[in-house]
């Protein structure tokens, strides 16, 4: 999946930059007039947001790019993604998302209307914490707005998984060194990480040749994570080397199967319980000892976390309640602008189970 661009928001220059980088990209994704118009407006209306309550000095910013695997299917059209981060005094979402509400001089719209226009659409806030809001928007035929019960929402909904993920390029690069994948034939999903060496185009590189190795790989769900590995060291030897996970989910089941090489990390996180994922030392095109896989148990109430060591490694979601509870989306997105390490590529993936939703 592509580097999404991070963009501070502190005044209005800042948001018409990041307004005119989102239509470039909906044009980029097929948007029509309609859907980049739609877009233009949410950028402008969550930028000026963030301008005129939070400030200075609260870290706030918006990300745009591609959402990839949100709604558990990777042969979807790929949309446009808005996240909106800050760690301003937190909101009322309820009244900000009520009909008529909208923010002193900005378009008028409100968050409402950005919920309704936009193909997905999710909020968390935490009094003193900050606030995320993500939207989602879909290139499609015809313009016209959506509703909750688009093809969109129904996805969701459907989907033995939902999927989020997240890659910003280090400071001053316009490439990232980190990616992510996610393959599914069947019931049979795959989700795969790395981390190339260094950062720049060479990392870069590296990085993408491993995930269109997985995507390419025969049979690539029926041989476990440790085997895909292997197979992936040997070609991977002509890039400079990355280091690399896979999880093999498997749709009914209420386990998961990880391999890894290298200092990509792995966690199972519920209110009760927070579990690493043992990865191997090791980096893939250069050097790895034998690889093996680990089961666990995954708990349907727990979350699974993938990240980079563009990530700290210690963190926690424990002290901000009902963040687990959250939209996937959201939930990589407050990682990523709490933990960021700020010197590095940085990637974050968050997968629920479906049937923790009904549960």
């Amino acid at each position: 999946m592509r580097a999404f661009r991070r963009f501070p928001i502190e005044d209005g220059s800042q948001v018409g930059e990041a307004r005119r980088a989102a239509q470039t990209l909906a044009a980029d994704l097929g948007h029509d007039e309609q859907c980049a118009g739609r877009v233009a407006l949410a950028v402008t209306e969550l930028g000026t947001n963030l301008q005129r309550h939070v400030g200075p000095g609260r870290e706030a910013a918006l990300l745009i790019g591609v959402e990839g695997g949100h709604g558990g299917r990777v042969d979807d059209p790929p949309a446009l993604q808005i996240l909106s981060l800050d760690r301003g005094a937190g909101m009322d979402v309820e009244r900000c998302l009520r009909d008529g509400y909208s923010s002193a001089g900005s378009a008028g719209t409100g968050l409402g209307a950005i919920q309704r226009m936009s193909d997905g659409f999710h909020v968390f806030s935490a009094s003193g914490r900050g606030t995320v809001i993500s939207a989602r928007f879909e290139a499609r035929a015809g313009g016209g707005g959506s509703s909750t019960t688009t093809t969109a929402a129904r996805r969701d909904l459907t989907a033995a998984f939902q999927v989020a993920g997240l890659t910003i390029a280090a400071p001053g690069e316009f490439v990232s060194g980190d990616a992510w994948t996610l393959r599914r034939a069947g019931s049979l999903w795959t989700l795969g990480m790395a981390d190339g060496l260094g950062h720049g185009p060479d990392a870069a590189a590296a990085a993408d040749r491993f995930c269109a190795l997985l995507q390419d790989a025969p049979e690539a769900g029926l041989v476990s994570p440790a085997s895909l590995l292997d197979r992936l060291h040997e070609p991977l030897r002509s890039t400079r080397g990355c280091a690399a996970a896979i999880v093999s989910l498997t749709e009914g089941e209420t386990g998961l199967r990880f391999g890894g090489a290298g200092n990509i990390a792995g966690r199972l996180i519920s209110g009760v319980t927070d579990r690493s994922l043992m990865s191997q030392h090791g980096t893939l095109g250069l050097q790895v000892r034998k690889l093996q896989d680990v089961a666990y148990d995954w708990p349907p109430h727990a979350v699974l976390v993938l990240h980079s060591d563009g990530i700290v490694s210690r963190w926690s979601l424990m002290e901000v309640p009902g963040l687990l509870q959250a939209d996937v989306s959201l939930i990589a997105g407050w990682i990523l602008r709490d933990h960021v390490r700020g010197r590095d590529d940085a990637t974050v993936v968050v997968v629920r189970r479906a049937d923790a939703l009904a549960a």
